[in-house]
């Protein structure tokens, strides 16, 4: 498809990325593989961040806080002049789509590599968006997408709509200003909500509502215009596994796409992009409403004027590098491939690595970051086939004031079974250590039936939450395993060879003994009490010999042997198998295809901290701001009411009354800064 446009020709050397991360990384590795010069900018958090060691130069834009750094357009523009950068990329987040950034850089002089301001504006406002596509003939799903936002007049149009209903940010993205709202009972407080998160995220409050469909898929179409009026789309992405809104887990191609229903979104996307005068990369999302397939609907959502998260998986089926499409088309180049040029090859998922705890509600987390590696040669992986984009290091620290997302797990096979299997050893080899992440979580999404036979739908996590969430409960071949783990480090601390400096159950004319100490970790399942721990008691006649394990009645013959990488070879009764096997400070974890297992060890030289645990839902759960207080002190509460808000991460979360009582004190007020761990507010119980 093409449309007509004048050629802009804008040559440049040197590129400043407008962002952190892994997206800053990622830009700036096809960008010095083009020859072209990179410039990183940083906030003081950031100030050793690995995008700042990546780059060729770097230059400081401000405080922590996004708003005082990598929002302000005039720091950005004041670095690109400082370094001689010709040209700006914007990842995605921060200014991408911010179309007075846009018009800035223009008038400066410098290249922006997306597209015009004018198509930014146009697809920035989703309510004026939806209006556009409709003209343009692109389906769109039952809503409201009006200028008048009184509450009266949203409440009645979401009745009129139906519930459940979605309510979004104007002008949002990201999950952000966006809550389902089931019923009318919900409404107010949910757009109250929602109006804080999009004035916060995007200085606007203003909210566009729509039909919330039960049973939607995600797919997304990648689509890519020059300034010759040439227009493709790069085919679609099935990015359907989300929490809170924002995406988990993304393939492409999308399942059980026929090749008609992919080019009549395809074509619709292109016409979406052609409406607004659209030049690079974007995405155009549609909901594809998976109790209707065979009738093809599928329904105009959205268009992210930018680079996507998820862009790596289209890159793998495609075999193009959409960053380097990016900067040639800023360059005036036309686009290196027309439609019937493009093929889908083979399959791709993409799995996005985040700071944060699932089973606390995917509170976000911060840290130091011991370890942060993939064991490719421990798990037997193609280089070739697996892909780690990634923002840090082993030795990072992982911050507050920014996305909680670490890095990006991409895969590739020739088929989706190939792929997911793949993708599933590849996950058990992510080795991170120092900082709760949802890498665990990801395995059990991508090793469930349901995903396995891709029967996907954006309530995916919702409607298998109690196999994603059920608590692992520990075999006694999981304890034998964890105690030869323990066996071998103990052997591996030996100083020397003399027996008098062996740790492992070593005796002279004697069988080996020993008693390893094992506990399911409190943070496993914080909901349940605390479980006795477990003694493996060990014997063996000679070294050479495997161990006799004794587990309360139970007796297992038990040997390992050491493999590539954190790879052990763990015989039990003659079952070999074969397990990523690690320790993160004094907890064992093991890996393989089927899940993982984490069992504290409880040394002897080890201080057993289990019972002196204070637990308190008074206390800040993550570093953040206070948002709002719900209550004043002294009012009446019953257990489960809301008391106040938090953010963090650009996220809010809401703290409730642990029981039945009231709050006697807040000990912070709303814009304060807490740190995880303080005590919020003092709280009575009723007796």
């Amino acid at each position: 498809m093409t449309r007509t446009t004048s050629p802009r020709a804008q040559h440049f050397d040197t590129l400043l990325v407008a962002n952190r991360g892994e997206i800053a990384c990622r830009v700036m590795r096809t960008a010095r593989r083009m020859g072209l010069r990179t410039v990183a900018v940083y906030s003081d958090a950031d100030a050793n961040a690995r995008h700042v060691r990546k780059a060729d130069e770097a230059v400081r834009i401000g405080p922590a806080a996004a708003r005082d750094s990598y929002l302000r357009v005039d720091a950005v523009l004041k670095a690109a002049r400082r370094s001689g950068a010709g040209a700006i990329h914007p990842g995605y987040g921060f200014l991408s789509e911010n179309a007075d950034f846009v018009t800035a850089c223009a008038e400066a002089g410098i290249v922006f590599i997306g597209p015009p301001a004018t198509a930014i504006s146009a697809m920035g406002d989703k309510s004026a968006a939806k209006a556009r596509m409709e003209k343009a003939g692109v389906p769109l799903v039952p809503g409201y997408h009006g200028d008048d936002q009184d509450d009266a007049l949203l409440r009645a149009a979401a009745e009129r709509i139906g519930y459940p209903v979605l309510l979004k940010a104007s002008r949002g993205g990201g999950g952000k200003g966006m809550r389902v709202v089931e019923s009318g009972e919900g409404f107010q407080a949910a757009l109250d909500g929602c109006r804080r998160e999009s004035q916060a995220a995007f200085n606007d409050p203003r909210m566009l509502i729509e039909k919330y469909l039960t049973q939607p898929r995600h797919v997304e179409v990648q689509v890519f215009c020059d300034t010759h009026g040439n227009g493709v789309y790069l085919f679609e992405r099935d990015c359907s596994v989300q929490r809170r809104h924002q995406k988990v887990l993304e393939e492409a191609p999308a399942p059980s796409m026929t090749a008609e229903l992919r080019r009549e979104m395809g074509e619709a996307a292109v016409r979406a992009a052609q409406e607004i005068g659209y030049v690079g990369a974007g995405t155009v999302e549609f909901l594809l409403d998976s109790s209707q397939e065979q009738d093809s609907r599928f329904y105009f959502m959205e268009m992210n004027t930018r680079l996507q998260v998820e862009h790596p998986v289209t890159e793998m089926i495609t075999g193009q590098d959409l960053v380097e499409w990016q900067l040639r088309v800023a360059m005036g180049e036309p686009l290196p491939l027309a439609q019937d040029a493009l093929t889908i090859t083979g399959h791709s998922f993409e799995a996005r690595l985040y700071a944060e705890d699932p089973a606390q509600g995917f509170l976000p987390a911060t840290g130091h970051l011991e370890h942060f590696g993939l064991d490719l040669a421990g798990a037997g992986l193609d280089p070739t086939q697996v892909r780690l984009d990634s923002g840090v290091e082993s030795g990072d620290e992982v911050s507050m004031h920014y996305d909680p997302m670490l890095a990006k797990l991409i895969v590739h096979g020739d088929d989706r079974d190939q792929a997911l299997a793949t993708l599933n050893r590849a996950l058990a080899a992510l080795d991170v250590r120092g900082v709760v992440t949802n890498r665990a979580f990801l395995q059990r999404l991508a090793s469930h039936p349901a995903f396995r036979a891709a029967k996907l739908d954006t309530r995916f996590i919702e409607h298998h939450h109690v196999d994603l969430f059920a608590v692992h409960e520990p075999s006694a071949e999981d304890y034998a395993s964890a105690a030869l783990v323990a066996l071998d480090r103990l052997g591996r601390e030996s100083k020397s060879d003399s027996p008098w400096d062996r740790h492992d159950g070593f005796r002279l004319n004697a069988d080996h003994r020993i008693r390893v100490g094992l506990n399911v970790p409190k943070a496993t399942a914080p909901q349940s009490p605390a479980a006795e721990p477990i003694v493996v008691d060990g014997s063996r006649p000679h070294e050479d010999a495997p161990w006799r394990f004794d587990l309360g009645g139970t007796t297992l013959s038990a040997n390992l042997q050491r493999l590539d990488g954190d790879a052990v070879a763990i015989t039990l009764d003659g079952h070999r198998r074969r397990l990523q096997a690690r320790l993160d400070g004094d907890t064992i974890v093991l890996a393989d295809t089927q899940g993982e297992t984490r069992l504290d060890w409880l040394r002897a030289d080890a201080v057993d901290h289990g019972h002196h645990e204070a637990e308190s839902t008074l206390t800040a759960p993550m570093h953040g701001t206070v948002v709002t207080l719900l209550v004043e002190p002294g009012t009446p509460v019953e257990k489960g009411m809301p008391l106040m808000v938090m953010e963090a991460m650009k996220m809010e979360h809401t703290l409730s009354a642990p029981a039945d009582g009231q709050v006697v004190s807040f000990h912070f007020a709303a814009g304060d800064t807490v740190s995880q761990g303080e005590v919020l507010l003092e709280f009575a119980a009723d007796e």
